[in-house]
């Protein structure tokens, strides 16, 4: 038989060297698809060799050997070969498989431990048993009734990357019997890997073993062996030097033994079941495998080591390699789960899998340990089984000292306090406290079903964490040599199993998360990897069928959505069937938008397989190792992400911005660069070092729902029906037909308009930003004047039925650049024709109504068209039909502009082809529109091209063009003068030339081109990149470089990808930056500190060999210029465009008056001259800012308008240190990671850490009305304000400037900036305010109750307050009648914490004559009592003190009853709490005698007094005001509720004594335990104010 392989083999295997040697591709991203077969049948007895040239250390298994009676010929090859049936017999490690099911656990040596260089091979005996082959020496049988033709099997699984075939042919003649391997004389004979000892060595340790055991000289302990059997194996590793004990000589010896006996009687022959290597030793992934891992002789650990049931080897220790006589003793017992574990833990799979009990109700006390301590370099390694999504935090792993067997176990185990080690999320916690903030870039947090998380305690010490087979480092340098493993099934994780990497399907599950950890690269194109594919099929992009949760692929393969995306948003990710090429272009047409969420489409690359990938909800969530070689790249609104993590915030056209209809696309570029593409126009490089191979990525998130593939292969479909923008029906005058190049009509929008509008896709588009707060201010107008006859038609792509009235068209003589854009058109009282409604309308006033057709009643989908006629007649067209003349007498041959006002409900329009010459017959001549030259250089246009130039440049028109005559280089031209102040220098591309790369440079150089010499190529470098004697400026693809050095990447739109027809500026702006604008549109400030004497300068470099300038030096009057609309909405707000509010005022505003930016989140809309800021939609995605920094010692104040109880918490407030203009606003302010102080609920943050805790009040329960304010002192630290009180500082080293940050998330929906400051509390119109506002002459002289106990109306109650609402429910359950209390509830004061923080409440104050001190009841809820008319209530409240009353609920009625506290029976110190339930709910104390002395009460029982006390501390004691249970009727939960009484008292009624608890610390830090009880006799001298409540 040839020793070759057969030449069909798996998929990414390689053969070479005549069909011996098979080498797998991609060894380091890809584990399987390694099968490889003999070329021809096996023969009986001949042993089918092969020798491990090559491994890695990737992933866990090695090579796996076998047969098949499969003919490889027409086999389909699995992916290993465990996945073989019909007869297959396979050897994995040490597990023998037949048809991927295992038939013998544990046999011979452990093909996985196996080095490069073994030998291993396969043999089928003339009995039909199977033989492997190991080093030259046999095994013995691994099975038997194999059938007579099979082919050998190899796979180059795991670690095994190449082998070769060295033999194929019988075993050599040394062998007395033919199916047993014997040894004559003394030679050594290796057997898997062990040389045997002869017969001398075996009496020489029979004679030490008995020596060492002291009993006796025989050796009648030993067994004597028949001569038919093979001699016991003994390990050959053992130092003669080595002094043994007597427990692990005879350990090693009956462990020879044995294993011979047990192999006799299975039939084995000699099989070794002895100890393994000392390397095999040392390996703890394998600890569980009993003597086959070389288990040492040795535990100091665990003690004697118990034998694995499940195994064929029941020896007592394993086998006894050297590193276990030498070092610890290793047992054989598998690492399990303990018995004992958490109380809502359920064991099962012999206690190889934990899962947590209730996981949707409960959500810890799920702990589980391993079953005996970690070995040293161990591998304890668990599978994610199950997740819920409900609870926050997952799972977390760690290793403790505390023995299982005496540890109460905790609810969760980072509450343990000592010898225990945690990772939890992305940190460690030692004995529950923080020690490494950020231990690895995975969280636990995040990961999914399916991920591995493992860790080992190192020999050294060390303690490491294993995500998915990736060490993570270091977490504990010092760890106990005793621990053991811990697993807490928190939040949400359920279940998890533990991973032993000897079997097969754990070894397989585990490589395949190492795979989608290490973001494999399988793309690289393989021209063999098929036979039978279709090279066709194959070739083309297409959506790989495993995609999202809730996405779907159709036509093919070519379509994606999301069937039911008005119900989700996310878990629509695909990707694409096969990886992208260098220089292929992945792009998708979005199909189909909903209205109903946040966010839009995503696209990007990522190394994953996508047969791989567990893909989750969205793909920026997907994070994969720690280097920029793997991993996502995405595009995400206007910004881009690797690995879940931004690295471009401002990058491209924002995404979440496109329409139905618009296209997306994605390139990697041979060089690794990637680039993103919109409507087919190059946004730029995004990304650098990319690998190659990658598959490209769709999420279909948020509004997008369906996207098709675009490519060559196929027509495109037709948009959907039901696609919520564009029109339904496609038409020459669609959107689709709006994008088209093919089209000569030159038609745009003017860069100028109003200032909210906004021009986009070329100057085709236009549209109205914050279209559901603005309705007007949106004016566009073409760019150039219409021609006689000419059409010019817009369609409308989108509505919002918000407003009244809609579009209005028209034509206007005036030139844009000297148009101040109205806020809308009919303002206009000049020279200007506009159709409103029915009404046609010049200048500003009412020509005729009742026209042919009606524009306030057009939708989506209807055409507009405007034309003037060669004798002044103005004609409308809508949807391709004439409606007749509109008016007539328009000037002839005064040039007119076609008018767009987006109005009202109309928010976007875009330009049709139809645009255009309409009827030769309305022209003045029969000249059609190709015979007008477009941009042609004409007498009129003023700027010119200096004589000093490049070698190869040639002026051409009076130096209005320039030709590039010979090469790729030495292009460079000059303006011919100083570009002025908002001088717009801008050319035209006439030719390119695709032989060259590269492309056109443009800048601004303080080079004077006067001062070069005459012969210009003596003066002048070959490429501008290389001017070097002035400075210059210039932009370079997207590349923005000062005297050629990088000053800025992905600055916008890439020269690179000009055409013919393209136009480019460049201008220096009044405040020394450089602008660059591609076909009308400003890329935004590209440079700064541009010096003022510059000269544009141009490259014809590369592709662009000609240009023609189409720009003019005439400026018209610098107050009617415009600033020009920015490419896309990422740049809509630029540092050099002005807001709305700044375009109307030109003067600086005043530091008093703030208003908020226009650029803010997408589901914020403004109001009241952008006073008012209120969130529209979802929960978030409402981040807010101010246009104006805020100055030092300013107070910002706002007040909260709206509250929306349907969601959880609440807003949150604080500064940015850096300008809003461009930002990019996250869905929550707690993403901002970049100079952001934050204030939420009650702590600080920085950059979205916390950096203090219990700060004021928290912000989740402030209620409507509630005025927060910001200010920075002097000192740059940043203050709260709450309704005027200064919380204290919250932060420090606040940069300058700074801007207030406001996120209306969760409840909070609205608010409004207060313009002028908040008067005070009480102020001038007597309103009431609360206590922390009273004045000293207050205190002394006594106030008003309103000033004494009631709040402003706007701050109390606090009307979120759960708190003060289950008060309010106990005090129901009393059933005591309305009239004891007042009526109007905004007297009730709660003082729970958040409550008391909102007013700025001190903790003491003074009252009375003479003054004396009480403190507020912290922690009560007070409900105010009606006063009696009778009472003296003003002398009470302006002279008696305050102090506060302990009582029982049984006590409560009798006490109002009498208006007043009773002597005796209502005393405190008459009642005793008994547990009973009484009629409504809760359970009330009995009045009895309490343990006070006999001579005490009696006392009482004579003279009867009350207590009361100046602070509730005291009062509030259990003692005095006896806790009773009660069940909330709503929450049906049990609480616990004191309660007692808030009173005035009159002065020297009382009598001020010590405390009788026998305390001896202070019960409150005011009061002396001497002076805190008060106890008077007389009987009116109490007056009751307030119930207090205290729910527990």
């Amino acid at each position: 038989m040839a020793a070759e392989l057969h030449p069909r083999s798996g998929k990414l295997i390689g053969l070479s060297n005549s069909n011996r040697t098979a080498q797998r591709n991609q060894p380091v991203q890809e584990f399987n698809h390694g099968l490889v077969l003999s070329r021809e049948p096996l023969r009986d007895q001949d042993v089918f060799t092969v020798r491990i040239d090559k491994k890695v250390n990737s992933w866990s298994g090695s090579v796996e050997i076998g047969v098949t009676a499969l003919d490889p010929s027409c086999l389909d090859f699995p992916s290993s070969a465990t996945g073989l049936k019909g007869g297959s017999w396979i050897v994995s490690g040490c597990s023998v498989l037949r048809d991927g099911r295992s038939v013998l656990e544990e046999y011979g040596r452990d093909l996985d431990q196996l080095a490069e260089g073994d030998r291993v091979g396969i043999q089928r005996s003339t009995r039909g048993e199977l033989h492997l082959w190991v080093n030259g020496h046999d095994c013995g049988a691994a099975a038997s009734g194999l059938p007579t033709r099979l082919w050998a099997v190899v796979d180059l699984y795991g670690k095994c990357t190449q082998v070769t075939v060295v033999s194929c042919e019988p075993p050599s003649s040394m062998e007395r019997d033919p199916e047993r391997e014997t040894v004559e004389g003394h030679e050594e004979v290796v057997v898997c890997g062990v040389r045997e000892v002869d017969t001398g060595d075996l009496t020489s340790v029979v004679n030490l073993a008995a020596a060492a055991n002291g009993t006796n000289g025989t050796t009648e302990q030993v067994p004597e062996l028949p001569p038919t059997h093979d001699r016991p194996e003994f390990p050959n590793n053992i130092d003669p030097e080595t002094v043994l004990t007597e427990h692990q000589l005879f350990d090693v010896f009956n462990n020879a033994i044995v294993s011979l006996y047990r192999s006799e009687d299975e039939g084995g022959g000699g099989r070794d079941l002895g100890g393994g290597t000392g390397t095999d030793s040392g390996n703890g992934s394998r600890g569980d495998r009993g003597s086959s891992s070389g288990g040492g002789a040795v535990n100091s650990d665990s003690g004697g080591g118990t034998g694995n049931t499940g195994s064929t080897n029941n020896s007592p220790a394993g086998g006894a390699g050297l590193g276990a006589v030498t070092g610890g003793m290793t047992t054989n017992d598998a690492l399990l789960f303990h018995e004992k574990c958490g109380t809502l833990i359920k064991l099962s799979n012999n206690n190889k899998t934990a899962e947590r009990r209730r996981p949707l109700d409960e959500f810890n006390n799920g702990v589980v340990m391993t079953n005996r301590p970690l070995r040293h370099n161990e591998m304890f390694e668990i599978r994610i089984d199950k997740l819920v999504d409900k609870w926050s935090g997952s799972i977390e792993i760690g290793v403790t000292t505390h023995n299982p067997n005496n540890l109460d176990y905790p609810a969760t185990m980072t509450n343990l306090r000592s010898g225990t080690i945690m990772m939890s999320g992305c940190g460690i916690l030692t004995n529950g406290k923080g020690t490494r903030r950020e231990y690895c870039e995975f969280s636990l947090d995040e990961l999914q079903e399916g991920d591995h998380i493992g860790l080992m305690h190192k020999a050294s010490g060390a303690l490491h964490f294993y995500i998915n087979g990736i060490d993570q480092g270091v977490a504990s340098a010092q760890t106990p040599a005793v621990v053991y493993g811990v697993v807490d099934l928190y939040g949400m994780a359920v279940k998890v199993t533990i991973v032993h990497n000897h079997n097969h399907s754990d070894r397989l599950r585990r490589n395949n998360a190492i795979m989608r950890a290490l973001s494999p690269d399988v793309g690289r194109p393989r021209h063999t990897l098929s036979l039978t594919s279709d090279p066709d099929t194959t070739d083309r992009l297409l959506f790989h069928s495993n995609c999202g949760q809730k996405a779907a692929i159709i036509s093919e393969g070519r379509t994606a959505l999301r069937p039911h995306a008005t119900d989700d948003f996310n878990h629509g990710v695909v990707l694409s069937g096969r990886p992208l090429r260098s220089n292929e272009v992945f792009q998708v047409r979005i199909d189909k938008m909903v209205d109903k969420w946040a966010g839009s489409i995503e696209i990007g690359v990522t190394t994953h397989n996508p047969a791989y990938l567990q893909l989750p909800s969205t793909m920026t969530n997907l994070r994969s190792g720690n280097t920029n070689q793997s991993g996502t790249w995405m595009m995400t609104g206007n910004g881009v992400m690797h690995n879940g993590t931004t690295i471009l915030d401002e990058y491209g056209h924002n995404l979440d911005r496109l329409k139905a209809g618009d296209t997306v696309g994605v390139v990697r570029k041979e060089d690794g660069s990637l680039h993103f593409f919109v409507n087919g126009v190059a946004q730029g490089p995004a990304a650098w070092n990319v690998p190659p191979s990658v598959y490209a990525v769709v999420d279909l998130y948020g509004q997008a729902a369906q996207a098709t593939i675009m490519d060559d292969m196929a027509d495109l479909p037709p948009l959907p029906e039901d696609s919520s923008e564009g029109p339904t029906v496609m038409s020459p005058g669609s959107p689709c037909s709006v994008a088209g190049d093919n089209s000569a009509n030159d038609l745009r929008f003017h860069q100028l308009h109003g200032t909210n509008a906004v021009i986009t896709n070329g100057g085709r588009t236009a549209f109205r930003q914050n279209c559901r707060s603005e309705f007007n201010d949106a004016i566009v107008i073409s760019n150039r004047c219409l021609r006689d006859g000419e059409l010019f038609e817009i369609v409308i792509q989108k509505m919002v039925d918000r407003w009244s009235g809609s579009i209005e068209a028209g034509v206007t003589a005036i030139r844009p650049e000297e148009l101040e854009f109205p806020n809308t058109m009919t303002d206009i009282d000049y020279d200007t024709w506009m159709l409103s409604g029915t009404a046609i309308m010049q200048d500003g006033n009412t020509m005729r109504n009742n026209y042919g057709c009606d524009l306030d009643s057009l939708t989506t989908g209807s055409r507009i068209g405007m034309m003037r006629s060669a004798t002044g007649d103005l004609h409308y067209y809508i949807n391709g039909v004439d409606q007749g003349v509109a008016c007539t007498g328009l000037p002839p041959g005064k040039e007119v502009y076609a008018v767009i006002d987006l109005y009202g409900q109309c928010v976007q329009v875009s330009i049709t082809s139809s645009s255009g010459p309409l009827d030769n017959s309305l022209c003045t001549s029969n000249i059609t529109e190709k015979s007008f030259p477009i941009h042609s250089p004409v007498a009129s246009v003023a700027h010119r091209l200096h004589s000093k130039h490049g070698k190869n440049v040639v002026l051409l028109g009076e130096g209005c063009q320039a030709v590039r005559v010979g090469g790729y280089a030495h292009g460079i031209v000059f303006s011919a003068k100083e570009l002025k102040t908002d001088e717009l220098f801008e050319v035209k591309i006439d030719e390119v030339d695709n032989q060259w790369s590269g492309s056109l440079h443009m800048g601004l150089t303080s080079l004077a081109p006067p001062e070069l010499p005459s012969c210009p190529m003596s003066g002048l470098s070959p490429s501008l990149t290389q001017l070097r004697t002035k400075v210059t400026w210039l932009l370079v693809g997207s590349e923005v470089r000062r005297n050629g050095v990088l000053q800025r990447q992905n600055y916008g739109a890439s020269l690179d990808r000009l055409m013919v027809g393209n136009r480019v500026g460049v201008k220096r702006c009044s405040d020394d930056t450089m602008h660059v604008l591609i076909d009308g549109e400003d890329m935004g400030p590209a440079a700064t500190a541009v010096a003022k004497n510059v000269y544009a300068v141009l490259d014809l470099y590369g592709r662009v060999t000609a240009v023609s300038i189409v720009s003019s030096s005439v400026l018209g009057d610098a107050e009617s210029i415009k600033a020009p609309s920015l490419s896309s909405d990422s740049c809509s707000d630029g540092e050099e465009d002005s807001t709305p509010v700044e375009r109307t005022k030109p003067a600086l505003v005043p530091n008093t008056a703030m208003a908020f930016l226009e650029n803010h989140g997408k589901n914020i809309q403004l109001s009241n001259q952008n006073l008012t800021a209120a969130r529209v939609s979802s929960y978030n995605q409402g981040l807010l800012v101010t246009a104006q920094p805020l100055p030092r010692q300013h107070l910002f104040q706002f007040q909260i308008d709206r509250l929306n109880p349907s969601w959880t918490s609440s807003l949150s407030l604080g500064v940015i240190g850096h300008s809003p203009d461009r930002l990019n606003f996250p869905s929550t302010a707690c993403c901002l990671k970049r100079s952001a102080w934050l204030l939420q609920r009650d702590s600080v943050f920085h950059n979205s850490l916390k950096i203090c805790e219990n700060y004021g009040p928290n912000l989740d329960t402030c209620p409507e009305g509630t005025v927060l304010g910001l200010l920075v002192d002097g000192n740059s630290c940043l203050h709260l304000h709450v309704n005027g009180m200064d919380q204290g500082v919250a932060a420090q080293d606040i940069p300058t400037p700074c801007y207030p940050l406001i996120d209306l998330y969760g409840q909070c929906e609205q608010v409004t900036i207060v313009t002028n400051n908040v008067p005070t509390m009480g102020g001038e119109s007597g309103e009431a305010r609360c206590q922390g506002d009273m004045e000293k002459a207050d205190m002394v002289d006594g106030i008003k109750e309103s000033v004494c106990w009631t709040p402003p109306p706007d701050v109390n109650p606090n009307k979120t307050c759960e708190y003060q609402a289950l008060c309010s429910r106990f005090k129901d359950l009393l059933t005591l009648p309305d009239g004891y209390f007042n009526e109007d509830a905004k007297y009730n004061l709660c003082y729970c914490e958040s409550c008391h923080k909102l007013r700025g409440d001190e903790a003491y104050y003074k009252r009375g004559e003479p003054l004396r001190d009480y403190a507020l009841p912290f922690g009560w809820c007070c409900f105010a009592l009606r006063i009696k008319p009778h009472c003296e209530v003003s002398n009470a409240f302006k002279k008696w003190h305050i102090a506060y009353h302990g009582t029982s609920v049984g006590a409560l009625r009798r006490t109002l009853d009498h208006a007043q506290l009773l002597s005796g029976t209502s005393s405190i110190f008459s009642v005793s709490p008994v547990k009973m339930e009484g009629p409504n709910g809760y359970s009330e104390p009995e009045e009895n005698s309490n343990s006070l002395p006999d001579r005490e009460r009696d006392r009482d029982r004579e003279v009867p007094r009350v207590q009361l006390s100046p602070t509730m501390r005291y009062s509030g004691l259990e003692m005095f005001a006896p806790k009773v249970q009660f069940r909330d009727p709503r929450s049906h939960c049990c609480h616990q509720a004191q309660v007692g009484f808030q009173v005035c008292v009159r002065p020297g009624s009382y009598k001020v004594g010590p405390q009788k608890l026998g305390a001896s610390e202070p019960l409150d830090p005011r009061f002396s335990n001497t002076e805190i009880e008060w106890i008077t006799k007389e009987q009116g001298g109490t007056l009751l104010y307030g119930l207090l409540i205290r729910v527990e």
